[in-house]
């Protein structure tokens, strides 16, 4: 399957990475006139928010006159160009953000919200953006000698200030499985003590140094259940960046369905379609959203199994009343 279903992922987006040190092409995409820029404020939680629109679910571009009036002084990130021209980011700090926003009205959204709002290619290049601002506020001084770091090319690499060190850096990108497994017409989905009642969903986990994907979904599954996995195949992958994953889908198969939960389940179950059918209709199964993989991993499963698709079995209508 494609990857541009799933959500923050397949933005049509031309990122020039091999152009990002050249100073004269640099300059020549600052002055565009045709440039736009994506405010980022900083929220509470350390996190960031994206300008949006108050009257639409759509992002509050800045184009030239709006960042020299409200952000000449931010530093910018080149993100890359669509059809109209070069896209930036520049981030803010909360009270120059609320400045900002009051003064064009806008408001701002957090990356979850904007999965399931903004339209796909926006929602995408909000969540790129705000990968890479994680990552720079994150990567202020060298791990190898603790001297400042200078930001190059474009904000896409950092350098150690130290000359005797020069050690450089580029954005952190961890790499996670998560998988449907399947046994005889059923599937494996597991919760966790915090979760709400009913919520379940595939089983998930970062790959380890030293260890292939196929390898990493093995282990994660026994770790989590205690089931033996078989056979496995690539499925899909989606960029998560919360704050800076990749989830690499796949389904798999089990050679044992005995399930022995570890540490970190407080439960996990083997569901058929019946079940997830007649759990979704009755409201005593909740599935993860739809902007994120393991929703698209149970869709397969079950349009693969049974014909069914999952669109089909939901409602939108809140599972919980404290959710209203």
């Amino acid at each position: 399957m494609s990857d541009r279903t799933h959500v923050f992922a397949g933005i049509a987006l031309e990122r020039n990475a091999e152009q990002r040190d050249d100073a004269d092409w640099a300059a020549v995409q600052f002055d565009d006139p045709k440039a736009r820029f994506l405010l980022l404020g900083a929220d509470s939680a350390g996190g960031r928010r994206a300008l949006i629109q108050s009257s639409a679910d759509a992002l509050h571009w800045l184009g030239q006159d709006g960042r020299r009036v409200f952000a000449a002084d931010l530093a910018l990130t080149y993100l890359g160009a669509d059809e109209i021209g070069p896209l930036f980011s520049l981030c803010a700090d909360a009270a120059l953000a609320e400045q900002v926003a009051a003064a064009l009205e806008g408001t701002f959204i957090d990356l979850r919200s904007a999965g399931v709002r903004l339209h796909p290619f926006q929602a995408g290049v909000f969540a790129y953006a705000h990968a890479v601002a994680h990552w720079q506020a994150r990567t202020r001084f060298c791990g190898a000698c603790g001297a400042a770091l200078q930001l190059l090319a474009l904000g896409h690499r950092a350098r150690c200030t130290n000359p005797a060190c020069a050690l450089e850096h580029f954005p952190r990108v961890d790499p996670a499985m998560i998988v449907i497994v399947s046994w005889q017409g059923q599937c494996l989905l597991g919760t966790q003590s915090n979760w709400s009642q009913g919520r379940y969903s595939t089983l998930a986990g970062f790959i380890e140094p030293g260890e292939s994907l196929e390898d990493a979904v093995r282990r994660e599954v026994f770790e989590e259940a205690g089931v033996r996995v078989g056979a496995c195949q690539y499925h899909s992958s989606q960029p998560w960046p919360f704050p800076s994953s990749l989830m690499l889908g796949f389904t798999a198969q089990a050679t044992d369905p005995a399930i022995h939960i570890g540490r970190e389940l407080s439960d996990a179950r083997w569901f058929s379609v019946d079940e997830i059918v007649s759990g979704l209709a009755e409201r005593t199964l909740v599935l993860p959203p739809r902007l994120s993989v393991s929703h698209e991993l149970i869709a397969h499963w079950l349009r693969q199994r049974a014909g069914l698709e999952l669109a089909d079995l939901l409602s939108d209508k809140p599972w919980q009343k404290s959710r209203l």
